[in-house]
C-alpha cells in the first residue's frame, strides 16, 4: 500500500513575507528534487519515494508517494518539513503554522483543484496548468518521479481540460496582468501618458506587456538580466507597432527616474530594487508620484519602498484583493466543476488502491500455485505406487480446500472481539458472495 500526500505553503494562509522563504529557482529545483528523494529513501531502502516540487509566486508544493509500510502520512510529513526547513534555511517555527497537508484521496483533490484553478487567487486562471506541467517535466528529467505521480499528473491535465471544456469557470476573465493595469490606472489614470519599465522577460512580464499594450503607452521599456532575451521581448513589442527598446538590468538605477511604471518579475533570490535607488529617483523626478508593482516571490522591490510618500507599491497579495470582482462571478461554475473533480477523484483511487494491491496479488498467487505444486507431487506418488485416481483426485480437492481456508478460518478463530463483524463480513465477501456469482 502506498502513501499519497501534498505538503504545501500557500497564499490562502501564508503572506508573501513567508512564501518568499520557501520558494524554489528553477536552477535549483532538479538537485532540489533529488536531494529530497534521497533524503526520504535513507531511512529505509525500500521506501522508494517518489517527488515532486511546484513553486510559484503563490505557493510552493511538495508531492509525495511512499511505501506505507515503511513509513506513516505523519512521518513522511514530518521529514518533509524537516528537509524543506533545512534546504531554505529556515526554522520550522517559522513555516509550521502555515504548512497544509492533504492525505491519500484528499491529496488528489487538492492537485486536481489546483490544475483547473480553484485555489488560485485568480480563480480558473489557466497558468497554473502551465506551471504544474512544467514542475512534472522538471521531475520526470530529474529521475524523481515513477509511475504514481506520473499518472497523478496524467489525470490532473485531463481534469482540468473537462473542467475547462464543460464549466464557465475560465469566464470573465481576470488576471494577475489585468489587475495590474487596474491599480497603475487607478492611480495614474491615462496610461497613454506613461512610460512604463518592466524587469523580467519571463511569462508573467510578457503577458503584463500585452494588456498594457492595449492601452497605448508613451514608451516601454525592457529590463533583464539576459540581455538577449530582453531585446527579442522589446523587439517583439515593436514590431506590433509600439515604442519599445531593451536596456541591461544594470542600467535600471540611473535610469529609474525616468518611469512612471516599475512591473518587476524575475527569479532573483534578494531584492534587485533598494529604498535608496528609488529614493534617489523620486528627487530626480520633483517627487511626480510612480507606481511600483512587484510581481515576483521571492520579492524584486524591497518593502520598505512602500514607506515613500510617492511611491505606490503593490504585492502579489495586493493585486489578489482587485482580483476578487473577476473570483466572484465564475463562483457560480465552481459547484459543475467539484462535481467532476470528485468522480476523478473516485476513479484514481479504484486506480491507486488497484496498483497497490499488486504486490499481495502476486504473493497469493505464488503461494497458491506453491500449495497446488505440493499437493500434485502427493497425488503423483499416490498414484504411481496404485491407488484408485478417483479417491486420489477427491484427496487432492479436500487437501486444497482445506489449506486456502486455513488462514481464513484461524483468523476468525483466534479474532478480537471488536473486529470479529468485520472479518465474517470480508470472509464471506470473498468465499460466498464470489462463489454464488461464479
Amino acid at each position: 500500500m502506498l502513501n499519497l500526500l501534498t505538503i504545501g505553503i500557500q497564499h490562502q494562509i501564508a503572506p508573501v513575507s513567508v512564501r518568499e522563504k520557501v520558494a524554489f529557482s528553477e536552477e535549483n529545483l532538479p538537485d532540489a528534487l533529488l536531494d529530497l528523494r534521497q533524503y526520504l529513501n535513507q531511512f529505509n531502502n525500500e521506501t522508494n519515494s517518489e517527488v515532486a516540487i511546484l513553486s510559484t509566486c503563490n505557493r510552493t508544493e511538495i508531492y509525495c508517494a511512499a511505501n506505507d509500510q515503511q513509513i506513516s502520512p505523519g512521518l513522511l510529513q514530518a521529514r518533509t518539513i524537516d528537509w524543506l526547513s533545512s534546504q531554505q534555511g529556515i526554522a520550522k517555527s517559522e513555516i509550521l503554522d502555515y504548512v497544509k497537508t492533504s492525505v491519500a484521496s484528499e491529496a488528489v483533490r487538492h492537485v486536481f483543484r489546483v490544475g483547473c484553478g480553484l485555489d488560485s487567487m485568480v480563480l480558473g486562471e489557466t497558468q497554473i496548468l502551465g506551471q504544474i506541467k512544467k514542475a512534472a517535466y522538471t521531475a520526470q528529467q530529474a529521475g524523481s518521479i515513477g509511475l504514481h505521480l506520473n499518472q497523478l499528473f496524467n489525470r490532473t491535465f485531463a481534469v482540468a481540460k473537462d473542467v475547462r471544456t464543460n464549466t464557465e469557470i475560465s469566464s470573465h476573465a481576470v488576471s494577475m496582468a489585468s489587475a495590474a493595469l487596474r491599480l497603475s490606472q487607478g492611480v495614474l489614470g491615462d496610461i497613454e501618458k506613461q512610460r512604463i519599465l518592466f524587469i523580467g522577460a519571463g511569462e508573467m512580464i510578457q503577458l503584463c506587456a500585452v494588456y498594457f499594450l492595449g492601452k497605448k503607452p508613451r514608451s516601454i521599456t525592457i529590463a533583464n538580466r539576459t540581455i538577449e532575451r530582453g531585446e527579442d521581448l522589446a523587439k517583439y513589442i515593436s514590431e506590433q507597432g509600439y515604442s519599445c527598446d531593451s536596456i541591461p538590468l544594470s542600467e535600471v538605477p540611473e535610469k529609474m527616474a525616468d518611469f512612471d511604471i516599475v512591473i518587476s518579475c524575475t527569479a532573483s533570490s534578494l531584492p534587485i530594487i533598494g529604498l535608496g535607488m528609488v529614493n534617489t529617483a523620486l528627487k530626480k523626478r520633483r517627487y511626480a508620484p510612480m507606481v511600483m508593482i512587484d510581481l515576483a516571490v521571492p520579492r524584486d522591490i524591497e518593502p520598505e519602498i512602500s514607506n515613500l510618500r510617492d511611491v505606490y507599491l503593490y504585492t502579489v497579495d495586493d493585486l489578489g484583493q482587485v482580483v476578487k470582482e473577476g473570483n466572484d462571478l465564475r463562483l457560480g461554475a465552481v459547484k459543475n466543476a467539484e462535481m467532476i473533480i470528485d468522480l476523478q477523484v473516485k476513479n484514481f483511487m479504484h486506480w491507486f488502491m488497484q496498483r497497490s494491491s499488486v504486490p499481495l496479488i502476486n504473493s497469493l498467487k505464488q503461494r497458491s500455485d506453491e500449495l497446488q505444486n505440493i499437493e500434485l507431487e502427493k497425488a503423483k506418488r499416490k498414484i504411481q505406487r496404485g491407488d484408485d485416481p478417483m479417491e486420489v483426485m477427491a484427496e487432492l480437492a479436500r487437501a486444497l480446500s482445506n489449506k486456502f481456508l486455513h488462514g481464513s478460518l484461524h483468523t476468525l478463530n483466534h479474532a478480537e472481539e471488536f473486529s470479529i463483524d468485520e472479518c465474517q463480513k470480508i470472509v464471506s465477501k470473498i468465499f460466498i458472495s464470489t462463489g454464488r456469482k461464479g
